[in-house]
């Protein structure tokens, strides 16, 4: 049923009268000359035929990597791909929305499915939109896909000189070194939430100058913002969408909303909200810059958060007004398919589509100098365009790191065989996936919000643990028939684990702890949050923060705060002065990572020498030793303890001139005295490492 509305709502969004055409190529278009235009439409209302797939399939495929605008100051080139059109129209304006075309052009016939005009002149500033006529049927104006600069609401493109567009220094602007994606630590944040609060000390609040201001401080005069992301320790910091998206007014006066922005509109043009002028496409060009500059002249490189496995509109999106029905699966009945539960899937493994997506994720490592990408809902891309996107950004730069959410929302005709699923992470060219056995397993189921897990105390949930620790990479010490979700290793190097507690879907873990514990005090769950995260950076594989948590990040309960407002959403920095002291722990179980490589090993061989479980013969503990020097590490020996309890245990230790690192949820590498008692007193929610040199 929802499919057939959802093809109903497409046909009825064609039937509306159609915009008449012109024979000459470039004319002036004033009030009296639009009214003979519109004189000229039919009184029957044409309306779009359908394409089969099989049609769609035998769609002509551009190898050209010149499809968009190629401007100069003495012309400006134009080309879109629509083969089923008829004709297509290229219209000028002076004005972002609304405004009368001042120009119109009529576009030539290229190759394979192109059509392209050369416009003489110096046209920078201009805005422009196309409109597509197939058979006698005229599709809506649409700015290109692959349009790089958008004014206000994305609704038309804008002519930009990108060279004009880069800040000061932009040329000599690198990546922070990275010498293995072992190294990486991801710190997830979306931009409006980092700033908008009124205790971030922050100027351009909301905005990506706001994430490039230094000297930022709360009111308890503690670092904020970029400074203090850089204090914490991360590596990578993970900005949430900032493509263009539709569901922010980006009008003048229009009402304030809050949106995470996975509705994409426009891919390869920056979000104008976080921008000081939406309207002006060049600014936003500029300020995003701005932002990736500020944050690797700082030692942190940037993962950009991309969304092509749906667009936030079928019938209105820029695939549908230049190529409908190509860029979207549908079943052999013509219903569109909808893997993402949001109105519609992307057709990867069709070549242009393929093709879309890695010339538009190239273009943002080139011209944006980004450093990784964070694939949402990566289960429905097929597993050849993801490997052709790695090889591809990797002649770029062999260290920008890609991974991604390995499942779909929903079903897909798509072959579970070819998509890029968990399941076939072993196919995948070093692309990672975010382990959910391991976030289950230490925090509890995550559509149960009073489910517990392994740090408060929940049984049969040690396997998943483990499962995660190793990197979810083979081991015989883990039973993988217990393990949730999985009954195989799917990750061939712990690189490609991506293991972590929380992100921005669903609860926080603050919030989850609260709801799973009603009646612990506030101190068991600030041990339960330590131990958490002490499992989360201390397993092989890539750990991932969600920002904020590092000093007890709460949304209010609410699950889903996707459209929530700043209230709910924003990171509140008068929590770092309350909880500095989880704050400080946070921040030295990074260093402790970043110090010793034996929790940084880079093969599924070196983990199963080096790393050998413990049986403690106790409930809701696990215990494993990194043996022999692991990885090159300057300590021979290491010894984690976590006890999930809610009291404390003595368990013995194997003998040895131990240094205490971590206990009664305190941690510090340089060591707490020396423990050769044979015996380890571990509190209750806590962790206890021991270092042998």
């Amino acid at each position: 049923m929802r499919h057939f509305l959802a093809v109903m709502v497409f046909l009825f969004a064609f039937m509306g009268t159609s915009n008449a055409q012109v024979d000459n190529t470039n004319i002036k278009v004033d009030d009296k000359s639009m009214e003979k235009l519109n004189d000229k439409v039919k009184e029957k209302k044409p309306q779009l035929r359908s394409f089969s797939n099989s049609e769609l399939e035998k769609f002509p495929v551009y190898s050209g990597s010149d499809l968009g605008l190629k401007y100069k100051s003495s012309k400006s080139t134009f080309k879109i791909w629509s083969p089923p059109a008829a004709e297509v129209l290229l219209f000028f304006y002076d004005q972002p929305l609304e405004s009368a075309p001042t120009a119109q052009y009529n576009m030539k016939k290229g190759k394979n499915g192109t059509w392209q005009l050369k416009v003489k002149g110096d046209h920078i500033g201009k805005y422009y939109d196309f409109q597509v006529r197939i058979d006698s049927f005229w599709l809506k104006n649409t700015v290109d896909p692959y349009a790089k600069a958008v004014g206000t609401n994305g609704e038309r493109a804008m002519v930009v000189d990108l060279e004009k567009t880069n800040p000061s220094g932009w040329d000599a602007d690198k990546r922070p070194p990275l010498k293995s994606f072992a190294d990486i630590v991801l710190y997830e944040l979306q931009l409006r939430d980092i700033s908008v609060s009124p205790t971030s000390g922050i100027k351009n609040k909301g905005k990506y100058l706001g994430l490039a201001e230094t000297g930022t401080k709360s009111p308890d005069g503690l670092s904020t913002g970029l400074d203090h992301i850089k204090e914490l320790g991360v590596s990578h910091v993970h900005v949430m969408p900032t493509f263009d998206f539709h569901s922010i007014d980006e009008r003048p006066g229009s009402q304030p909303i809050y949106n995470w922005g996975y509705d994409p509109q426009n891919y390869n043009a920056p979000e104008g909200s976080f921008s000081t002028d939406p309207a002006d496409g060049s600014k936003r060009i500029l300020e995003f810059k701005t932002m990736v500059k500020a944050l690797h002249d700082n030692g942190l490189r940037v993962v950009m958060d991309v969304v092509y496995n749906h667009t936030g509109s079928t019938e209105k999106s820029v695939f549908t007004q230049t190529a409908p029905f190509y860029y979207y699966r549908r079943y052999p009945n013509g219903y569109y398919s909808d893997a993402s539960a949001c109105g519609n899937e992307v057709a990867t493994e069709r070549p242009m589509v393929r093709k879309f997506i890695i010339e538009s994720m190239l273009y943002w490592a080139k011209e944006y100098h980004i450093d990784g990408f964070r694939v949402d809902l990566m289960g429905i891309h097929d597993i050849e365009t993801m490997n052709q996107l790695a090889s591809e950004l990797r002649k770029i730069d062999p260290t920008i790191f890609i991974y991604g959410e390995g499942w779909t929302a929903s079903s897909s005709p798509l072959p579970e065989e070819k998509r890029a699923i968990k399941a076939n992470v072993l196919q995948l060219d070093g692309i990672a996936a975010f382990s959910d056995e391991f976030r289950d397993g230490v925090k509890g189921h995550v559509f149960n919000p009073i489910a517990k897990g392994f740090i408060n105390g929940e049984n049969g949930l040690y396997e998943s643990v483990k499962f995660g620790i190793v990197g979810g990479t083979a081991h015989p010490q883990v039973d993988l028939t217990k393990v949730n979700y999985t009954q195989k290793a799917w990750a061939k190097t712990p690189q490609q684990c991506i293991n972590y507690v929380s992100c921005h879907d669903n609860h926080t873990l603050w919030d989850r702890l609260s709801l799973s514990c009603p009646t612990n005090t506030e101190m068991d769950k600030l041990n339960m949050d330590k131990l958490a995260q002490t499992i989360v950076f201390t397993s092989q594989g890539v750990p991932f923060l969600h920002g904020g948590e590092e000093f007890v990040r709460t949304k209010q309960m609410v699950e889903n705060s996707f459209n929530s407002p700043d209230e709910i959403n924003q990171i509140n920095w008068e929590n770092k002065s309350k909880y500095h002291d989880l704050f400080q722990y946070y921040q030295n179980l990074i260093q402790l990572r970043k110090a010793h490589p034996a929790f940084r090993m880079t093969s599924q061989a070196q983990i199963t020498e080096h790393l050998k479980f413990v049986d403690l013969k106790f409930e809701h503990t696990i215990g494993y030793i990194l043996g022999d020097h692991a990885n090159g590490d300057s300590w021979n020996r290491i010894l984690v303890i976590f006890n999930g309890n809610p009291n404390g245990k003595q368990i013995p230790i194997p003998e040895g001139k131990w240094k205490i690192i971590c206990t009664n949820n305190r941690l510090d590498m340089n060591g707490m005295g020396m423990n050769d008692s044979g015996f380890a007193m571990i509190g209750p929610y806590s962790a206890y490492i021991l270092a042998e040199e």
